[in-house]
């Protein structure tokens, strides 16, 4: 948050810092966004991890987590524990802040009455440091997290999508 509070432009683009992600995707994110015209209601370009290079449980785990959170949050979106995005600076700026919320920007784009969309990215084997997340430890921050966001979906006094 003090990043993006701190930047200049008007997208952000992240990326994890433990390798997995590839900066050599980064210009597919800026492709889409320079293909949008000024109406489109896409905030948000988020990478969708294609051939990931993780454990099977953690790609079970992880499936099942973006199937529930899909299915409750109705987001649209497959993937959105990818590191990889690209995103609005003044939208992303109107969310109320959280802890891993980066797991939720596609359903507080919807809540602005935004749109988001996947691109297929590269996913590397971790060239940095340990996980810190297990399937119990993420587990119930992720259900606590997950029924704040729903919450915040329930109190929003923006439309589902923009028509403009």
């Amino acid at each position: 948050m003090t990043g993006v509070r701190s930047a200049q432009g008007e997208w952000i683009a992240t990326l994890d810092g433990d390798g997995q992600n590839d900066p050599a995707d980064l210009p597919k994110l800026w492709a889409q966004a320079a293909s949008l015209s000024p109406q489109d209601a896409v905030a948000l370009i988020g990478g969708e991890r294609v051939k990931r290079q993780d454990s099977a449980m953690k790609r079970a785990s992880s499936k099942i987590a973006n199937n529930v959170r899909g299915a409750l949050l109705r987001d649209d979106t497959r993937d959105t524990g990818c590191g990889l995005k690209l995103f609005r600076r003044d939208v992303f700026l109107n969310f109320p802040a959280f802890n891993h919320m980066h797991r939720f920007l596609p359903a507080l784009m919807r809540r602005e009455g935004r749109a988001s969309v996947s691109v297929p990215v590269n996913h590397r084997p971790r060239g940095h440091g340990r996980s810190k997340y297990g399937v119990m430890n993420r587990l119930w921050v992720g259900i606590v997290d997950l029924l704040g966001v729903m919450w915040l979906q329930s109190r929003a006094c923006a439309p589902r999508l923009r028509d403009d």
